[in-house]
């Protein structure tokens, strides 16, 4: 916005004013995030992404290629699915029994080699492009950009969810107000509480009286505030204040209200239940929630990132894969049987896929960083279902079929958003940039 005052009369900022106020209740990060300006373009989709960080291989979860030499194929073995034609790793038998709920991609590639790099070109559509100093975008990613241009979804439920973020996120030049709200806790813990939304009984009165301090400052200023633009800053920070007083959000955070046994069918560890509550976060009114998988209870890994110098990969892929067949099976499940199956798209991907030709450390095996040919599933989104797009060679190395860009794909989830393609923002010097430089809808799924 603009003709907003850097600086209110006397000795505080506003900003610093305002976190004073409201210590302790995390309301300006929320009104910040809240923040935008008037939108044009209503869209009642949503998104969960699950974040495969470190990048899955292919080729011991969605590409398997049996018939490949022993240096490439691995430990593991494909197994039919209800959909013929399509297989996928044995330790995926869930997922297996649900292939015609679900659509795989096997020809996405790119050129960006590092974690922090090929998750900007993933994500933004702007190969490469970070700060050398923090790992900060200087393009926003698809999730920020979507909130600066659709807004809230739900009034009274936050636009997007991070748990926690996607790591190297970040919203560039659009501002830190389309960042996530960031739940970094473990829902499995008795006393998970989301951040800047849990407001204690006995709290309330001290909330209220910090919000009537608030409110007469406010008036004060707009008496001075000629230019209307205070007007506009009071309704963003009355939407943080509509989400802290609305049981709505609370409620969707609430997964004591789930009964045990859908408890138990997402997993009691922390990426199910994390799973769990974005399933409730989308039903309340949420557009986008992001769910970060890095590591599951007995493993020695902490990403799927499988180099053999780190770990062993097919020890670790046994605790790991389970795991994702249990969550992603139950995720589809519950878009299908709770009606979500139109309307929201469920995503699972990391930034890269890994080395189709084993590694060998000290006789430990393992693969490394590949880009030139990834997996990826979606299910839901209204979307055609039950098929796959694009294929791999023999040995898995290189798209053979239907090769697709990174940018393809984001245009395919912006036109699922019902984000217009043409869309263009404003850097920090005023300069327009286009929402994506290149990139088409993949047509098998639009």
């Amino acid at each position: 916005m603009n003709n907003i005052p850097s600086r209110c009369p006397g000795t505080q900022s506003r900003r610093t004013f305002l976190r004073t106020s409201l210590a302790g209740l995390g309301s300006f990060g929320l009104a910040d995030l809240l923040q935008a300006e008037e939108r044009t373009t209503a869209s009642p989709k949503s998104i969960i992404v699950l974040w495969l960080w470190g990048g899955a291989s292919h080729m011991e979860t969605f590409d398997m290629k049996p018939d490949a030499p022993a240096e490439y194929r691995g430990d593991f073995r494909p197994i039919r699915t209800n959909v013929p034609g399509i297989d996928i790793c044995e330790h995926l038998p869930r997922l297996a029994r649900l292939a015609d709920k679900y659509a795989l991609i096997r020809s996405l590639r790119h050129d960006s080699q590092g974690h922090v790099s090929a998750t900007h070109t993933f994500l933004s559509g702007y190969p490469g492009e970070v700060a050398e100093t923090n790992h900060k975008p200087n393009y926003p990613y698809i999730w920020s950009a979507a909130s600066r241009v659709l807004g809230e979804r739900a009034t009274g439920m936050p636009p997007y969810v991070g748990m926690p973020a996607i790591r190297y996120h970040g919203a560039a030049y659009l501002g830190r107000r389309y960042d996530p709200l960031m739940v970094s806790g473990d829902p499995t813990e008795s006393n998970f509480q989301p951040p800047s939304l849990s407001l204690a009984l006995d709290d309330r009165s001290r909330f209220m009286e910090r919000m009537r301090l608030l409110d007469r400052f406010d008036n004060q200023r707009r008496d001075l505030d000629a230019s209307g633009s205070m007007d506009a800053l009071g309704i963003f920070q009355q939407k943080a204040v509509n989400i802290l007083r609305s049981d709505a959000a609370r409620n969707a955070f609430d997964l004591a209200r789930e009964p045990e046994r859908i408890r138990d069918r997402y997993g009691r560890h922390a990426v199910g239940q994390r799973c769990l509550l974005a399933r409730r976060l989308i039903e309340a009114g949420t557009r986008i929630v992001s769910i970060d998988f890095p590591c599951v209870p007995g493993q020695k890994a902490f990403s799927w990132d499988d180099h053999a110098g780190a770990w062993h990969i097919f020890d670790q892929m046994k605790i790991r894969l389970p795991v994702l067949d249990q969550v992603v099976s139950a995720l589809i499940e519950d878009l299908h049987t709770r009606g979500l199956a139109r309307d929201t798209l469920l995503l699972v991907t990391g930034e890269m896929s890994h080395t189709p030709r084993l590694s060998d450390h000290q006789g430990q095996p393992g693969r490394e960083h590949w880009t030139q040919a990834m997996s990826l599933l979606l299910a839901g989104g209204g979307m055609p279902m039950g098929q796959v797009i694009g294929a791999t060679g023999s040995k898995g190395e290189e798209p053979k079929q239907r090769p697709l860009r990174p940018n393809d794909f984001l245009a395919t989830l912006y036109s699922f958003l019902g984000v217009p393609l043409d869309t263009m923002f404003a850097d920090h010097s005023g300069r327009p940039i286009p929402l994506l430089p290149d990139g088409l809808p993949i047509s098998e799924l639009v």
